[in-house]
């Protein structure tokens, strides 16, 4: 009897609970009664927006400016830098892990393919090493792998 009692009051709360929530979403986007939406991230970026492009993992969105530049963020919004594009660039695409950048120029009509790579910092402090201490390139090595 009791775990009747609980699972009608849990379907009840949870039933309020979505209707609320859909209905602040579709305030909050001005959506019609048929589509129910949810605003996931919104971040201000420092000139006018182009085109955007997400990487297919999600992991890196690409947003070509009225700047000359492509800044390329996080999916969090956390900027991991910027490319600089030549005037005319009008739309961007990149392959699916954000390896490579597409522009097409519409200036001088032309499509242009930059390939595109994040560097990362490893901490290698306190790891075995052979060579100088303060060689400007470390090479890591995980032969540790089960």
């Amino acid at each position: 009897m009791k775990y009747k009692q609980c699972f009608a009051v849990c379907a009840i709360l949870m039933l309020s609970f979505s209707a609320s929530s859909a209905l602040a979403a579709a305030d909050a986007t001005k959506g019609s009664g048929k589509i129910q939406l949810q605003v996931e991230k919104t971040w201000k970026l420092p000139n006018k927006p182009l085109d955007i492009v997400y990487s297919l993992d999600g992991k890196k969105v690409f947003i070509l400016t009225g700047k000359n530049q492509v800044l390329v963020y996080k999916a969090d919004g956390t900027l991991l830098g910027e490319i600089g594009v030549n005037d005319g660039v009008t739309a961007i695409d990149i392959a699916p892990r954000g390896e490579k950048l597409f522009l097409i120029n519409q200036n001088d009509n032309s499509f242009t393919d930059i390939s595109v790579d994040f560097i990362v910092s490893v901490n290698t402090k306190g790891s075995p090493y052979l060579g100088k201490a303060d060689a400007p390139v470390t090479v890591a090595v995980f032969t540790d792998f089960e």
